[in-house]
């Protein structure tokens, strides 16, 4: 396979700016073993978690646990500043910017790094690197977790 945009890598550094984590309303989805990471990461409970920092979404026919946000959009573990979990974070957010959509061609990429700082620093990840990250996109469906079922 060749003639993607990317074909030679792309550079990408965290900044830790937050713009992905601020501002306009989105969902950030959790996989089932998200909710293990994040759960143990703060030492709580599975289920006391879920309770606590999220809800449930119906997108595409199916139904997503999502983490809550703040009454002005910000995700409810960005504070100071800083995410209040990196170590754990969700899939979704370790996977940014490298998303199918910001990666269906070279004017995604580049209108993407107008409002990332991280777009065009730090390491340069390979074609290989990218492909893995964007098409490894974790199950969401709550009906298949495990945790949930009887």
């Amino acid at each position: 396979m060749s003639g993607k945009f990317y074909d030679k890598g792309l550079q990408f550094e965290c900044t830790g700016c937050g713009r992905c984590c601020t501002g306009a309303p989105g969902f950030v989805y959790l996989s089932e073993e998200d909710i293990v990471n994040i759960s143990n990461f703060l030492k709580m409970d599975k289920m006391e978690f879920v309770k606590k920092y999220t809800f449930t979404v119906k997108i595409f026919g199916e139904n997503r646990i999502s983490l809550k946000e703040k009454s002005n959009y910000d995700c409810i573990f960005y504070r100071d500043r800083r995410c209040l979990i990196y170590p754990a974070r969700p899939y979704q957010c370790r996977s940014f910017p490298f998303w199918k959509n910001n990666l269906k061609d070279k004017e995604a990429w580049l209108k993407l790094g107008r409002e990332c700082p991280g777009i065009g620093r730090g390491r340069v990840y390979s074609r290989d690197e990218i492909e893995k990250i964007a098409y490894s996109v974790p199950d969401y469906k709550i009906n298949h977790f495990r945790m949930f079922k009887k």
